[in-house]
């Protein structure tokens, strides 16, 4: 498995059209899909092969002069559990260490609320993310957004 930092906005796109459909547990609201697949193509991006096949990819877009947001991330189903989600933060973590910037933060479900996104929860939390702040409705009742912020060296 290689770890690649995509610059071509289709290929962007592609690689994360062809992952997020895959995965619709986390990605299956067309709209939020879609914006993801959108935004991908002008921001930060890290795909990880297995031979010549994207199997997963993360987003980064600035969200302040000091932070880096993990905006979207998904890896194909059949390799979750091999290393590969923390193999692709590993390489946005050290962009955002080696371009200056002193925080990463990410989005997801509040813990408690759906057992896939406490799985998320699980893994942000193991790569060192700590719990900053629940937004209860920013995206809807049903799903308060819970934000983790990670303080970089």
């Amino acid at each position: 498995m290689k770890i690649e930092q995509i610059e071509h906005a289709d290929t962007k796109q592609t690689i994360a059209r062809q992952i997020l459909e895959t995965l619709p547990e986390w990605f299956g609201l067309e709209d939020a899909r879609e914006s993801y697949i959108r935004e991908s193509a002008g921001q930060t991006f890290f795909a990880a092969f297995d031979a010549e096949r994207a199997v997963g990819f993360l987003c980064l877009k600035e969200t302040g002069r000091d932070t880096l947001e993990l905006s979207v991330m998904g890896v194909l189903k059949a390799y979750h559990r091999r290393g590969i989600g923390k193999a692709l933060f590993a390489s946005g973590k050290t962009f955002a260490i080696e371009s200056g910037y002193s925080f990463l933060q990410v989005k997801t479900v509040q813990m408690g609320r759906y057992e896939v996104y406490d799985r998320t929860n699980r893994f942000y939390l193991s790569l060192g993310f700590k719990e900053l702040e629940v937004f209860p409705t920013l995206w809807d009742a049903w799903n308060p957004c819970q934000v983790y912020i990670l303080s970089l060296p």
